[in-house]
């Protein structure tokens, strides 16, 4: 098979400088974070950690997410107390719930970032 894995993930914003700043300051997530393998950076490239990847479609019906949002982003997170303390400070409003959280797939947690999008944020289960 070809596909090696994700290429990038683009999606339309109404401030798509300052939607990327947001990502950049309280996920650390976009070109410029993390290094490659010779421990290199790049301001058009993220280099996350290698780990699963969840491609699933949702019935266009799911109440998982907002019905007038066509995706919902998944965060794979190290320490998921720690980041949410972060957003917290910050004054990002964060959702847990209970029913999430399983010992088979781990914990999660949820945020919005500046234009409404969900962002779910993920602790896999230790193996």
């Amino acid at each position: 098979m070809p596909v090696l894995g994700l290429g990038g993930f683009f999606w339309r914003a109404k401030d798509p400088e300052g939607l990327k700043a947001w990502y950049r300051e309280h996920l650390n997530v976009g070109g410029g974070c993390g290094t490659d393998e010779r421990g290199q950076s790049n301001e058009w490239f993220w280099h996350p950690e290698p780990g699963p990847i969840v491609f699933e479609p949702f019935k266009e019906t799911t109440d998982y997410f907002a019905a007038d949002k066509q995706f919902m982003l998944n965060l794979r997170v190290r320490d998921l107390d720690s980041l949410l303390e972060q957003l917290n400070a910050a004054g990002i409003a964060v959702i847990t719930k209970d029913e999430w959280d399983s010992p088979e797939t781990g914990r999660f947690a949820r945020i919005h970032d500046p234009e409404g999008n969900a962002i779910e944020l993920w602790e896999p289960a230790e193996s």
